[in-house]
Formats: C-alpha cells, structure tokens, sequence
C-alpha cells in the first residue's frame, strides 16, 4: 500500500500557520509528499525544503489573486498538488497548513486505509475536527464550524479538490466515505487579538472584494469574537508535533472567552440545543455520502 500526502502553501510564515506542524503530523504514514508551493515573500519555500527531502517533493506554483469567488483559489493550488500525485499511490493524504493530525490516531488511520483499501464502496475516509479559536486552550464547536471533512482519499480518477478546497468530488459527484474516530485538530483562528482579526481579513480577500472587507471587517485593536459563536474549554492534549510551538506562542486572557462570545438567535440555539441533546445536526451540508 502506498501513501502519498499532500497540501499547498503560500507565505505560510507571515501568516503564522503551522505549515511545518502539518506535514509532520503525517509524515510518519507517507511514503511521499507533495507540496505546491505558492509565490510566497516569506522564507515559506526554503521552510518546506529543509523538513525531509528525502520524502517531499515542491513543484512552484503561482496564484491567480483575481479570483475572489468562494476561495475557488485554494481549490486550483490543492489541484496542482493532486496532479503531481503518482499513478501507483493508492492512498493520498490532504493536510492544510493550519491543521494537525495527532500521533494517537495515526495507527487507526493505517488501519482503516489497509482494511478499506480493495473495498470499492469506500473512496476515502471521512475525519472529525476540533476547531480551537483565539489560543490553544479554547474550541469553537457550534453549528458555525464544520464537524467533518474528508481528507484521506483513494487515488481514483476524477478525483479533485471541490469549492474552496474544504472537500473533494470525483467527477463532480460526492464520494463515498466511512466516518473514523479519528480528528484533525484546526488552528487556522489561533491567534492573538490583532493576528485573529488579520486572519479574518486575509482570508476574506479569496472570498470578497476588498470593499466588502473594509465595510464588514475594518482595522481594530479590539478582540473580535464574531466568528466564534459559542468556545469551550479544550481538555484534552495536542499533537506532539505542536508542543514547541504552543508551548513558544501560547497566551493567556484576563476573561474567559466562553462567556464573551455573541448570542445566538432563537433558531441557531435552538438547533444547536438538538445537536448537544442528540448528537444530530440537523440540515447539515455534507460534501460527501456516508456508506459505511
């Protein structure tokens, strides 16, 4: 069974992803990688080279900033990765440069992907998320934030990343998934208060004119919660690839941030009240056909 992972990348530095985290995070269950790399004006490229060249290969890529459209951007550059994916690889891991996978479920992964691998009802696995918000002690969970996305897929034909590089189709229908218990841990809205809201900003420019980003999100020095929705406290522990990094950058707030997020209206408490009852999201979009 050959594994090849794979992602994008561009000025992963300035934007203080933890692009370096990522693919350390599976590398262990690949025996390649590819990564495209973005015309970066960071030390992004140089990063990316030094982390195993003797597992990960870079194709430069440049991105197409006049498209605005529902971050179709993010689906070309994880496209252009896809393309360089060998013929022989039979599975292919998709990691972002804000997400981790901790070390504890890489060996049910290994074996989810050898049991399902001659299953031709199953074309990739379907993983959770916990979503942590403004530091590395807090977790977005609300109907806001996506619970499940695929990010290990059969090397099938057809096979391309979709919208804005959440999920993928194959042939531009929905593939067929088995759900694991396995999560990916997101820190794209770690961030102090000036580095949150520029999170905000930059990724409304591959969504939004630069009108629209002014009016909606201008310069502040406050702490917006808006994407929030509802935060909880994280309990449990991060990725070992992680603890450098958090244990570097980590901060503290005088509040706590569970009680300053907004108020939800009566139908999104409501439905949010059902899921935490039931464990049932109700009307929930879903990029992919659970089988299994």
């Amino acid at each position: 069974m050959k594994v090849t992972g794979f992602t994008f990348l561009r000025n992963a530095i300035v934007n203080d992803y933890p692009a370096k985290e990522a693919i350390l995070s599976v590398l262990p269950l690949c025996d390649d990688f590819i990564v495209a790399l973005g015309n970066s004006t960071d030390g992004t490229s140089e990063m990316v080279k030094q982390i195993a060249p003797e597992k990960i290969r870079t194709i430069d890529t440049v991105w197409d900033d006049s498209i605005r459209e529902g971050g179709r951007v993010f689906a070309d550059e994880t496209n252009k990765a896809l393309a360089e994916i060998s013929a022989d690889t039979d599975w292919m891991i998709y990691i972002q440069g804000d997400e981790a996978i901790h070390e504890e479920y890489l060996p049910l992964i290994k074996k989810e992907m050898e049991q399902e691998l001659n299953n031709p009802n199953v074309e990739a696995l379907l993983l959770k998320y916990k979503h942590f918000y403004a530091s590395y002690d807090y977790l977005a969970e609300s109907r806001r934030w996506y619970r499940r996305e695929v990010r290990i897929i059969k090397n099938l034909p057809g096979v391309h990343s979709y919208r804005d590089a959440q999920g993928f189709r194959i042939n531009d229908r929905k593939l067929k998934v088995k759900l694991i218990d396995a999560y990916v841990y997101h820190y794209g809205w770690v961030k102090p208060p000036k580095g949150l809201q520029g999170k905000v900003r930059n990724f409304n420019q591959f969504y939004q004119t630069e009108e629209w980003i002014e009016a909606n999100y201008p310069v502040q020095d406050t702490f917006d919660m808006h994407n929030a929705d509802r935060l909880v406290h994280f309990k449990g522990s991060h990725p070992k690839v992680m603890q450098t990094r958090i244990a570097a950058a980590n901060w503290k707030f005088e509040k706590d941030l569970t009680k300053e997020t907004p108020k939800m209206n009566f139908r999104r408490k409501l439905l949010q009240k059902i899921e935490d009852l039931t464990g049932l999201r109700l009307f929930e979009y879903r990029n992919y056909k659970i089988v299994k």
